[in-house]
């Protein structure tokens, strides 16, 4: 028995070193994989560059993967190498690497998301490659690589969630960058909502009792808000901006709009808030004579699930490559932001670590989109 698992152990050793040497073996094209990303940054579901950069990967520049440039979303994709028709729970483990690339509206990838795609690009052709050198592997492994479009705004992976796109993987990794390095931080669960205030326009200066006056609602609702907080449970937020509060200052605003964000830790948690903040918007309506729409985003943003098992393992190789993992309690308990990821870790059991790129700084930064577009770090998985 010590034998065959000393033997199975050296096997393991094996494949994680070839897969290592396979990424190392790479890290050029994967370098300028994430640079060309970084270089266009995109909007939501407008990833056209990106997408056909990451399809160009695998076809051209790796070998052996079959790819379906456009899969079920426009700027989606698949990669997949391995044995074929492969069912989920069935005698072919699949294996599934996500890939993002949209960027963020004014700061391009602040948000380090062509780092996203070079980490998922580079974890897949090392396992490939691991795969490659088992004489006799004990399993069969598929191996899929999807690109998923629209994290930053309108829930890629929700869409392909809902068209089938994910029912065939058995697991599903991924992973982010950050400040630090961590096999888990808690992700929030998350609305967005647009407000949208009508009034009545006049003159504000010759007769302003002619007017409704939109924009006084739009600053009711911002003040209900931020009154609201200190009502909800401290780990909930809410945050906003004014979008359109008029166009002219002698002209009585017929119409504001606002964008605003909810979240808690929690998914059972959002429709409480969704309906604190309703009140918030609808009483600011009331008090000014204005009509008021409330238009709430495509999808609802879950929490993400943690995997321990996953994590664990997560952590223990890093360690072994060196990766110093943070103890900061506060860090590793304090709620971040919110991705589509969560919807999926309701779905697919996977790991959505965060990965530390030599930066103190902070994501959805400019400071944060130069260090992204220095980083690279196909190395540590």
């Amino acid at each position: 028995m010590q034998t065959a698992d000393k033997c199975n152990q050296e096997k393991l050793q094996h494949c994680k070193q070839k897969a290592g040497c396979c990424i190392d073996s790479a890290k050029d094209k994967l370098f300028a994989l994430s640079k060309d990303i970084w270089s266009c940054p995109e909007l939501a579901y407008e990833e056209k560059q990106s997408h056909d950069i990451l399809v160009r990967f695998f076809t051209e520049t790796e070998k052996g993967w079959s790819v379906e440039r456009h899969y079920k979303l426009d700027t989606a994709f698949r990669a997949t190498w391995g044995p074929t028709g492969g069912n989920k729970g069935g005698d072919t483990l699949n294996i599934g690497f996500l890939c993002e690339y949209d960027a963020l509206p004014g700061i391009g990838h602040a948000c380090g998301h062509n780092l996203i795609a070079e980490v998922g690009a580079a974890a897949a052709v090392g396992m490939k490659g691991a795969l490659e050198a088992l004489v006799d592997p004990p399993v069969r492994v598929t191996v899929t690589v999807i690109g998923t479009p629209a994290e930053e705004d309108g829930g890629g992976k929700i869409d392909l969630i809902e068209a089938g796109g994910f029912e065939d993987l058995d697991l599903v990794f991924m992973a982010h960058p950050s400040q630090e390095d961590a096999a888990y931080l808690p992700d929030m669960a998350e609305d967005d909502v647009t407000v949208k205030y009508y009034g009545k326009a006049s003159h504000a200066a010759a007769y302003p009792w002619e007017g409704i006056n939109a924009l006084d609602a739009a600053v009711l609702a911002y003040n209900n808000l931020s009154l609201l907080r200190q009502q909800l449970k401290p780990d909930w937020r809410l945050h906003g901006i004014i979008k359109h509060g008029g166009v002219k200052p002698n002209i009585i605003p017929a119409y504001s709009e606002l964008d605003f964000y909810l979240r808690t830790p929690k998914r059972r948690d959002l429709p409480v808030l969704r309906a604190k903040a309703e009140q918030c918007f609808r009483s600011a309506a009331m008090a000014t004579g204005c009509r008021v729409e409330l238009q709430y985003g495509p999808h609802e943003y879950h929490n993400v699930l943690p995997n321990k098992t996953l994590a664990r393992l997560y952590e223990e190789n890093g360690k072994a490559l060196g990766i110093e993992f943070t103890t900061d309690e506060q860090v590793l308990n304090t709620q971040s932001g919110s991705t589509d990821f969560g919807n999926l870790s309701f779905v697919v059991p996977g790991i959505h670590p965060y990965f530390y790129i030599g930066s103190e700084a902070l994501n959805h930064t400019e400071e944060y989109t130069a260090a992204a577009g220095r980083a690279s770090y196909p190395c540590s998985l």
